[in-house]
């Protein structure tokens, strides 16, 4: 019995040959398409922020008639109506930071608000308790003070967000949860009886404080070193943005309302703002009180959405 395998082979194999000819012509260009969405979406070109509506430097400032610190007829001018900035400062970690004045003001009736993204982790802290400025307090975010009364914000993965040493290992706290490569609003307000954290307009812990100083300056993206003596001690590394500086506690409300306004939001107490540094491309003062900063190694990026989600 005869059978025929040599024309069913030919067509498989001039099948094979089809295919290989396809890839050989068309796989190159499939590559390169694939490597170009690839780059666009790290780039942001697919992120809807992307598109949105960004408020240049200085679009939106306080206007004081009578001139700094005054309170009468004081009101917001310009497009202040929560675009997202073009730019937000970077810091680098070796030695960048932003130093700036302020009034002196007490410990006690303060609240500082703050949209931070870190990129890198602090370094581990260890121990509970007040961490003296100069100390083994990782990644200082923010540090308010003269250096004798301050009050220090740091931040590390484990330990996350935390003020003067207080975090989630101490008899009185809460994890606040502030993710690396994540935009996250964190607000700390101190009163006459305690300290608070609120990350993303709700509170997340807070502990008894009995100190009542007067303090000045701010130093963003490190700290005043007491052993050193140089600016820029324990250097911060991330993105920080919207950097809102009270003489007064806000309340529960005012800090969530201060969320819902998002990265891109204008103060929220008129009356009470002593400085407002929205590090949209540059460390001044918006708040018409003067309070420009000082800028060291630290850059201003326009693409930053990544991380981003608004409230």
């Amino acid at each position: 019995m005869k059978t025929f395998r040599k024309k069913p082979l030919r067509k498989a194999s001039s099948k094979a040959q089809s295919a290989m000819e396809y890839l050989m012509t068309y796989g190159w260009a499939i590559l390169i398409i694939s490597v170009v969405l690839a780059a666009l979406f790290q780039l942001g070109v697919f992120n809807p922020m992307t598109f949105a509506p960004k408020a240049p430097p200085g679009s939106c400032q306080v206007f004081r008639p009578n001139g700094p610190y005054t309170t009468s007829f004081i009101n917001l001018e310009g497009v202040c109506s929560g675009e997202i900035p073009q730019y937000v400062a970077q810091f680098n970690g070796q030695s960048s930071y932003i130093s700036a004045p302020t009034q002196p003001i007490l410990q006690n009736n303060l609240t500082l608000s703050f949209w931070i993204m870190p990129t890198a982790n602090g370094r581990y802290v260890s121990g509970c308790g007040a961490v003296a400025p100069g100390g083994d307090n990782g990644s200082v975010i923010a540090y308010v003070g003269n250096n004798v009364n301050s009050i220090e914000i740091a931040y590390n993965s484990s330990e996350s967000i935390y003020v003067n040493g207080w975090h989630e290992n101490c008899p009185t706290s809460a994890k606040d949860s502030v993710l690396i490569g994540t935009w996250t609003n964190v607000v700390i307000r101190q009163n006459s009886t305690a300290d608070a954290i609120f990350i993303n307009g709700l509170q997340s812990g807070s502990t008894a404080v009995s100190t009542n100083n007067v303090i000045s300056g701010l130093l963003l993206g490190g700290a005043l070193g007491t052993t050193t003596g140089n600016l820029g001690d324990y250097n911060f590394t991330g993105r920080l943005a919207n950097v809102q500086l009270y003489s007064t506690s806000l309340s529960a409300n005012e800090i969530q309302a201060l969320y819902q306004e998002g990265i891109g939001g204008a103060p929220i107490d008129l009356q009470h703002l002593v400085a407002w540094w929205p590090l949209n491309g540059n460390a001044n003062d918006y708040s018409g009180n003067g309070n420009n900063g000082q800028i060291n190694n630290v850059n201003f990026v326009g693409n930053w959405y990544s991380g981003y989600t608004p409230p």
